[in-house]
C-alpha cells in the first residue's frame, strides 16, 4: 500500500516539476491559473529562474519520496529522509493553509480563475500531498 502511495506522490510530483519546466522554456497553456490575480492584475510575474527553481524543488521533493520510500538508494540515512519527508509535510500543508490573502484555504481573494483552481485543486492536493509525505515519513509497523 505504502508503495503505491509513494509512487503516486513521485508521479504528482515528477509531473508538476515537468510543467513548471514547461513554462520555464516559454510554455503557456495554463499558466495563467498559476498565478494569483489581485484587481485584474498578476501578483507577480515569476522569473524563468524562479519557475525553474520550482521545477528543480519538484523534481528533489519526487527524489525525497522515492528515496524515503526505498525505490531510490541514495548515501543518506533512513532517518534523515524520513525528517526530509515530514518537513515537506509541514511545507504541504502550510501551503494548504495559505497565506491568509492570496491562496490556500483561507485566502482573502476570491473570483479569480486562481483562486477558484486554489479553491478546488491546487489547495485540496497540497493537503493530500501532506498526509501522503506523512504517511511516508513513518517508520513502517513490525
Amino acid at each position: 500500500m505504502e508503495s503505491l502511495l509513494a509512487a503516486a506522490l513521485i508521479v504528482v510530483f515528477g509531473s508538476l516539476s515537468c510543467l513548471h519546466l514547461y513554462w520555464a522554456v516559454g510554455g503557456r497553456r495554463a499558466w495563467h491559473a498559476a498565478i494569483p490575480e489581485v484587481d485584474g492584475d498578476l501578483a507577480f510575474e515569476p522569473s524563468r529562474f524562479a519557475t525553474l527553481t520550482v521545477a528543480a524543488v519538484l523534481a528533489a521533493c519526487a527524489g525525497v519520496v522515492a528515496a524515503t520510500a526505498g525505490f531510490l538508494s541514495v548515501p543518506v540515512s533512513t532517518n534523515l529522509l524520513r525528517s526530509l519527508a515530514a518537513g515537506l509535510a509541514v511545507i504541504l500543508a502550510l501551503r494548504a493553509i495559505g497565506d491568509f490573502s492570496l491562496f490556500g484555504m483561507f485566502k482573502q481573494v476570491e473570483g479569480t480563475y486562481f483562486a477558484e483552481m486554489d479553491s478546488l485543486v491546487y489547495s485540496p492536493l497540497c493537503l493530500v500531498l501532506a498526509i501522503g509525505a506523512v504517511v511516508i515519513a513513518m517508520p513502517p509497523l513490525a
